[in-house]
């Protein structure tokens, strides 16, 4: 069985450790993090000299944070990874082996999610490393792939699109809502048709709306209606130019 630590204790370490803990294939032997606060009865510490030793080293920590954490390990060639989808696989230390275990999902830790259909996007310096990460990817999702280190930040950088801004596109809405004594649920129907169009067709043949119509009526509407919402409005002004231009 392989053997794994997970370093750091925020929403994506948390979800990992509950789907490793399912897996019959690789065992987290031990936690690290500052509160040496234990998660399904695995041993933690918070000392890096207390690390036991393991086939595999996930840091799961503040991007800010990682190449921090990395210099820390007291030990040289073993595997350790992060889990960001915007740090390159070379700001992790080099003394020890280098590798990406980036889950490409949102992560709240009150909500329980499933590893099954997650897409994992795994990165390595050589084969012998690529091939466990592999394995361990497998043991908790269906979908694994081999990205590097340039197409993980272009990947991100869309997951940042479809869904931080979308979802600050909901909160507008529901501000909208709530001002004009609105319930959001009356939206909810109309998100969930959105996103399972994309299941079937591209995004660009799911689009309507007035932008896409070049109903310019019904644009300048919506514009007025917004002027007590002067940062809404270039929002919607932005959106609009970039509908219509795609």
């Amino acid at each position: 069985m392989t053997k794994v630590i997970i370093i750091g204790s925020g929403n994506v370490a948390t979800h990992l450790i509950k789907a490793f803990y399912k897996s019959s294939k690789v065992q987290v032997i031990q936690l690290f993090n500052r509160s040496a606060t234990s998660t399904e009865g695995i041993p933690v510490t918070n000392s890096y000299d207390e690390l036991l030793n393991a086939d595999l080293y996930i840091i799961a920590v503040s991007d800010d944070s990682i190449s921090e954490v990395s210099h820390k390990l007291p030990f040289k060639g073993r595997l350790v990874v992060h889990t960001s989808g915007s740090v390159a696989l070379d700001e992790l230390a080099p003394e020890n082996r280098r590798g990406v275990f980036y889950p490409l999902q949102s992560f709240s830790r009150n909500k329980d999610i499933s590893f099954a259909g997650i897409p994992l996007c795994i990165e390595a310096g050589n084969d012998e490393d690529r091939k466990l990460l592999e394995y361990v990817a497998h043991s908790i999702s269906r979908k694994v792939y081999r990205v590097n280190s340039e197409q993980r930040r272009s990947l991100h950088l869309a997951a940042v699109f479809v869904n931080n801004f979308v979802n600050h596109l909901y909160a507008i809405g529901n501000d909208i809502c709530k001002k004009n004594d609105l319930s959001f649920d009356l939206l909810k129907p109309l998100i969930a048709e959105t996103a399972e169009k994309i299941e079937n067709m591209s995004p660009a043949e799911a689009q309507t709306g007035p932008a896409k119509r070049h109903d310019e009526t019904t644009v300048q509407k919506h514009l007025d209606q917004l002027n007590t919402y002067p940062t809404y409005k270039k929002i919607y002004e932005t959106l609009t130019k970039s509908i219509q231009k795609h």
